[in-house]
């Protein structure tokens, strides 16, 4: 079996959690790494035994089947539109970009090169996310009647991820690092969103990125939505996406915990058997030709446009 080979432009915390996803895959090989903080770098390719290069063209010419781009949003677009010219599979990190028309950018040269695009949604391989799919699918939850996000974080940046840009208004704050998961899991279950109202708090600093969002929204076939974020504040971190239906409610908490209720009883959390295929898994193969599932720079071109209607003041 040909091994489907990557290269990463990036390499900071999450770079390092799709390091671990190839070298645990057997379909895959890193061919280089590349950081603009050389410390880091250093760091990464000593740890995990990866080659370096000294520059992107470098990287580039390399010719891997796959370049991750893993840096701050601001640089997506010219990163892609390089990769794309050098006839290169694109996997970005989600933002899809800085904004819609750096977005647009990257969907364009894309296409004009005929490269596959896919985004680092981990959720949309998730078993917990898989289920929820089917329940709907089926019918399990009866009608759905409104879709929820909630997410509270005590401080921003959180502790993991602290950097020089993951507050700013520029290019940080959790609408940008957190929603798009969200947002693309109600596009993927429910298709196109309509926001229909917004109301979005900044602190005084305007370096700083927002410290509250709370939005209504509608899915194409008419379910509300209701959009909440708010950080800075006295509990511990909590996510919750929640689907309301007429026979049941399911909640994703916290990334990967999914939670059944019905009426008058107390939510239990279920525990799905699939094992769905990694985004790894999915690269491979769709560079074989195969029907997978991803997130092509369009999808993300869409949750793009709703992260940037979220952020307007």
């Amino acid at each position: 079996m040909r091994k489907t080979s990557f290269a990463l432009i990036g390499v900071g915390v999450v770079g390092e959690r799709i390091i671990n996803q190839l070298l645990n895959n057997e379909a895959s090989e890193i061919l280089a790494i590349y950081d603009g903080n050389k410390t880091r770098l250093e760091e990464v390719a000593s740890k995990y035994k990866l080659p370096v290069v000294q520059n992107v063209e470098e990287l580039f010419k390399m010719k891997p089947d796959w370049v991750y781009i893993g840096t701050p949003p601001v640089s997506h677009a010219s990163l892609a539109e390089q990769a794309a010219s050098f006839g290169l599979n694109i996997l970005s990190e989600k933002p899809l970009a800085h904004n819609t028309e750096d977005g647009e950018k990257m969907v364009h040269s894309a296409a004009e090169a005929n490269v596959h695009t896919a985004m680092h949604f981990p959720m949309m391989y998730s078993p917990v996310v898989q289920k929820l799919k089917e329940s709907i699918a089926n019918e399990d939850l009866g009608k759905i009647v409104r879709v929820e996000l909630h997410t509270y974080f005590p401080v921003w940046p959180r502790p993991w991820q602290q950097n020089p840009w993951i507050g700013t208004r520029e290019q940080g704050g959790f609408i940008r690092e957190v929603f798009p998961h969200y947002l693309q899991l109600m596009h993927h279950l429910f298709g196109d969103l309509e926001i229909q109202s917004h109301e979005i708090t900044y602190p005084e600093n305007e370096e700083l990125c927002e410290t509250g969002v709370t939005a209504l929204a509608k899915t194409e076939s008419g379910v509300p939505v209701l959009l909440n974020g708010l950080s800075g504040i006295g509990q511990k971190e909590r996510l919750a996406f929640k689907v309301f239906g007429t026979t049941k409610v399911m909640t994703i908490r916290n990334w990967s915990e999914l939670w059944v209720s019905e009426e008058g009883e107390e939510a239990i959390q279920v525990i799905p058997e699939s094992k769905p295929l990694s985004l790894i898994d999915a690269c491979h193969g769709l560079n074989n030709g195969d029907e997978v599932l991803t997130v092509s720079f369009e999808e993300g071109l869409k949750v793009q446009q709703w992260i940037d209607q979220l952020l307007l003041k």
